[in-house]
């Protein structure tokens, strides 16, 4: 069956509407308040707390399409389905249904809505460890719906379990399943999960069962969840035939204007699709997180910051390879903004702030470029002087990292000057680079999704914070990011300069005033136009009609949000700034902690 993206996401949230589920929206790339990632990476992060046991206002039966991006593996990106933005399908259950339903609707979805035939599906599940027990229950609902035993594999933690997100929090063992593609078996043991290209893993169905706690141990959720997730650009290619997600509609225009504006190629092909690839995937992330109605994360040193700008200079390093001009940022841009604008309308709102971001951005790095030619120059004429033949693997590797020139690049620059170039000194420290870069999705330890006391308290005052930064500073200075520890909490705003000492001064005792006021923390189930008509904050967009929690803490703040919250001011104990700071251009950035907190 034939089907573009914007067929499949209707086809697959009229499905489950007809199961019950409430069609939600989909959340920020940038997450609220939860410190252990830099974005978005599933459609169960903007959920936790419901997974936990908060009440959703949509109910317990939800379903969205979720943006996510993962750059845990952006240096695999350039093969044929690896990518750092991507759009997920999901379905929950919040303690409502569990394995019976889900699995029987995700065969239903897979063989009477998209064709799929019952033979080429073959399913994973959980073989169990420790404490946990294997997952027979889904091996036998499997069979019940003709799956035979010899297409149902049992497979260890690594490959069938799910979470926790962070450190802590819901988890479970989950079933997987595979279209088997027709391609041979390779000549290893060859199953689902195997990497030779047979099998696709199209769909996952999460069982979350359990919570793990600070000690590591297991014990039983008092909800069990359901969380699946389905991605589109993957979806659609094995749709519709293709060999790459690169070759669906997606991509397909962006790809054409990439090879027209080209006007080199590598000596291998293969360098030169990957080039294309890098190219295409970074470029739309960084479209999509500009872009992101919440905003507050562009080019910079730091977090999320630092991600964008690694994804946006890496794109302009391959592009250099192929002969691309400058400003072709711009060009690329303006193709993606308009393939997704109907889907997503916040691109072509931002798309002024998008371009000017991403065009002064290559600027910035043409300039680093050059500069790391002249350090190139000067280490070639050290060598030469000292008659030595090799460039250090450690040193091509900082040529890489600080003024991104690709391996090729320098050992191309090395062969015009008669040098060679240490590639297993490079492979060692670009290992070293990967083991860091893979821990940058996970950059904290602990946070909101603990929902720990603590936590807890401290998402509050974000909120008297928030709303004390407006009465001092104006009605500009608005939320732009959240990070929450169980030591602190960091909060960033728009706000075009540095804090006066008074100013700081003012919002610490303004938000004091309001703890020691004691103030109920009051939440109301709204639809997202009342709360907007009654004055509350909202920093993310919501279906026409869709059910929102409003939290009101007394008539100081009052803020669309998904909690979990205080149940009075007075628990927080007292507020103190430590630090105030820029994030990034007209970004500012507070680190605040709450005292006495028992």
């Amino acid at each position: 069956m034939k089907l573009t993206a914007d067929q499949l996401r209707d086809k697959y949230l009229k499905f489950f509407a007809s199961k019950g589920h409430a069609v939600i929206s989909g959340a920020s790339l940038i997450p609220e308040n939860d410190p252990t990632v830099l974005f978005t990476t599933a459609g169960m992060h903007p959920l936790v707390p419901y997974l936990l046991g908060e009440p959703h206002p949509a109910g317990r039966r939800l379903t969205d399409v979720q943006k996510c991006v993962r750059t845990g593996d952006i240096d695999a990106v350039g093969d044929s389905c690896h990518l750092t933005f991507f759009e997920m399908l999901g379905n929950w259950s919040l303690g409502d249904y569990f394995k019976k339903e889900a699995i029987t609707w995700s065969y239903e979805f897979l063989t009477r809505e998209l064709g799929f035939s019952p033979d080429q599906l073959s399913v994973t599940v959980f073989e169990g460890e420790g404490h946990v027990p294997r997952d027979d229950e889904s091996a036998a609902i499997w069979k019940s719906l003709g799956i035979p035993e010899s297409r149902i594999y049992a497979l260890p933690k690594e490959d069938n379990w799910w979470g926790p997100a962070g450190t802590t929090g819901p988890c479970g063992p989950d079933t997987e399943m595979f279209i088997d593609t027709g391609k041979p078996a390779c000549g290893k043991i060859c199953r689902p999960g195997c990497h030779c290209g047979k099998y696709i893993e199209i769909w996952n169905d999460v069982f979350m069962q359990y919570n793990k706690t600070a000690d590591g141990s297991y014990e039983p959720l008092k909800q069990s969840n359901v969380d699946t997730g389905m991605g589109v650009e993957r979806t659609i290619c094995m749709m519709n035939g293709y060999a790459t997600v690169y070759e669906t509609e997606l991509f397909a225009p962006l790809m054409a204007k990439i090879r027209e504006l080209s006007t080199a190629r590598p000596d291998s092909e293969e360098a030169a699709v990957r080039a294309e690839r890098i190219i295409a995937d970074h470029l739309r992330t960084s479209v999509f997180v500009l872009g992101d109605p919440k905003g507050g994360v562009k080019p910079g040193n730091v977090g999320a910051n630092y991600v964008l700008r690694r994804l946006i200079r890496r794109s302009v390093r391959y592009a250099k390879l192929l002969g691309i001009g400058t400003g072709y940022t711009r060009t690329l841009a303006e193709i993606i903004i308009a393939n997704y604008k109907h889907v997503y309308p916040e691109l072509e709102k931002n798309a002024e702030t998008v371009i000017a971001e991403l065009v002064g951005e290559e600027e910035r790095f043409e300039k680093t470029l050059h500069a790391g030619q002249k350090e190139f120059d000067k280490v070639a004429d050290a060598l030469k002087l000292h008659g030595q033949t090799t460039l250090s693997g450690r040193t091509a590797f900082k040529l890489y990292d600080t003024y991104g020139f690709p391996l090729e690049f320098t050992e191309e620059l090395c062969l015009e000057q008669g040098l060679a170039v240490d590639r297993a000194g490079y492979e060692e420290a670009f290992k070293k680079h990967q083991e860091t870069s893979k821990q940058g999705d996970a950059t904290f330890k602990g946070g909101l999704a603990d929902n720990t006391v603590t936590t807890t308290r401290l998402h509050t005052a974000t909120h008297l914070l928030h709303r004390a930064l407006q009465h001092v500073l104006g009605p500009h200075a608005l939320q732009k990011g959240s990070n929450i520890t169980p030591e602190r909490l960091r909060f960033d705003f728009s706000h075009p300069e540095k804090m006066t000492p008074e100013q700081i001064q003012q919002v610490e005792d303004m938000v004091n005033e309001q703890i020691k006021r004691n103030l109920p923390v009051a939440v109301t189930t709204m639809t997202m136009e009342e709360a907007k008509a009654k004055g509350a904050t909202a920093l993310f967009a919501a279906k026409y009609g869709e059910q929102v929690k409003v939290y009101a803490m007394g008539e100081f703040s009052m803020e669309v949000c998904g909690g979990p919250h205080a149940a009075t001011t007075g628990e927080l104990g007292g507020f103190k700034i430590q630090k105030e700071e820029s994030s990034s251009a007209g970004v500012r950035r507070i680190k605040a902690v709450i005292l006495n907190v028992v």
